[in-house]
């Protein structure tokens, strides 16, 4: 590491070369130098500020602490760590047990943590992942690749992901069956990114633009399978996206809330009896999963399966995953 006062030299060197701050050179080495000289005072006295202690806005410290009294402090450290690098195998091209000896052939440590699911030791470059290329894997979280199994689908089903985009859990899907799948976004945007994942797996889907709370798109044909991966704050994977904390309001949880009910809603309609619906979202907060799971349930008098429910975010040797939440609906036959 750089010696402390040398960092303070090429900050004031910094403010000097710069026309619009040349004028607080002096400020900011008086500021950095005081630092140094009270340093322990000054970090001891920020600490017993819940907001420099966890790295978090207040209203999320405590929105986390109200809806987990038990786990809140785990949580929000699990934020503040470097997420893994997770791969999902390719079942039509390979297996788990071939591919772990394909990357230990090249010293690349990795440990199986799901079913299709290996987290690499260390991280790489996606272009030196082996195979990755050739769509031997692709890289998703061990979470969410349990949106696919959940939704158990079979050869010769018609599919929906909705809020499709990148499509990692539509390429998911399409690896373990051969379904008639329509992939839809709002975004025309990010459609590019879904064509390339499938292009890359040798896969193929029908790609549209629209949007989930509304009908327009539709064709009127009836969904086996509907896989609903809602907007939300996020929450759940603040630690792939740390700008995500600062840039989400309180208010916002309750506006995606009401926009997610609009889609499930939307999309029930569209599902045929004794078909299933997945409802995915990756949030922590209670008012963007399990209540508006129940809620949800409650207005449509739909069947609920069992399903994972609420996962937390965790980052040990048995599991690392992002923060999910998963409830299985199914459509009354009458």
């Amino acid at each position: 590491p750089y010696n402390a006062f040398t960092v303070v030299d090429q900050a004031v060197t910094a403010a000097q070369a710069d026309p619009d701050m040349a004028h607080a050179k002096g400020m900011v080495n008086a500021v950095l130098r005081r630092f140094l000289r009270e340093r322990d005072a000054l970090l001891q006295e920020a600490m017993k500020d819940p907001v420099a202690l966890w790295n978090y806005p207040a209203w999320w410290i405590s929105a986390t602490q109200a809806a987990y009294p038990h786990d809140w402090q785990a949580i929000l450290q699990v934020g503040n760590t470097a997420p893994p690098l997770t791969l999902r195998v390719n079942r039509r091209k390979t297996n788990v047990a071939d591919y772990l000896r394909t990357l230990a052939d090249q010293a690349i440590a990795a440990t199986q943590i799901g079913p299709d699911a290996v987290r690499l030791q260390q991280p790489v470059p996606v272009t030196q992942i082996p195979g990755f290329g050739d769509g031997l894997v692709s890289v998703q979280d061990a979470a969410a690749q349990m949106a696919a199994a959940l939704l158990d689908v079979d050869d010769g089903m018609r599919v929906l992901d909705a809020c499709a985009a990148p499509g990692g859990k539509t390429g998911h899907i399409l690896e373990r069956a051969r379904a008639d799948l329509v992939a839809l976004d709002s975004d025309a945007k990010r459609l590019p990114r879904i064509a390339e994942n499938l292009q890359r797996l040798q896969l193929a889907a029908n790609l549209q633009v629209g949007d989930a709370a509304a009908a327009d798109w539709w064709d009127g044909r009836l969904f086996d399978r509907i896989l609903a991966d809602v907007p939300c704050t996020a929450s759940g994977i603040v630690r792939r996206h740390p700008d995500i904390r600062w840039l989400r309001r309180k208010a916002d949880t309750a506006q995606l809330a009401t926009l997610s009910a609009q889609i499930l809603d939307n999309l029930w309609r569209m599902l045929r009896p004794d078909g299933k619906l997945l409802f995915v979202t990756c949030s922590l907060w209670p008012l963007e999963s399990e209540a508006q799971a129940a809620a949800f349930a409650m207005r449509n008098q739909a069947i609920r399966l069992a399903a994972t429910g609420q996962l937390l975010p965790t980052a040990n040797l048995e599991q690392d995953h992002d923060g999910l939440f998963y409830a299985l609906f199914q459509k009354p036959t009458a």
